[in-house]
């Protein structure tokens, strides 16, 4: 089920739950919530970002491979000062 997140519609005459966003589990079938939960005001729904990602693994962004082929230069640290060139 998704995350909704609400907040007061006025708020000068809201709950501190309700001043601030909060967040809901609710079906994507179920209508909005109109009423804060603790304080009874009115809540407008919020947009907000959700979690999906349509990029490439950090892993495979970071392979020398991938990094070669967009004309990085990748240095692995041996300690004491020293750097050796792996791409």
């Amino acid at each position: 089920m998704p995350t909704y997140e609400y907040q007061a519609a006025d708020r000068q005459q809201s709950c501190d739950h309700c001043r601030a966003r909060f967040e809901v589990r609710q079906s994507m079938h179920d209508q909005p919530l109109r009423k804060c939960p603790h304080c009874g005001g009115p809540v407008v729904r919020m947009i907000s970002r959700c979690g999906i990602s349509t990029r490439p693994s950090e892993k495979s962004l970071l392979s020398d491979k991938n990094l070669k082929a967009k004309g990085f230069t990748k240095l692995v640290n041996e300690g004491g000062g020293k750097f050796r060139k792996v791409t």
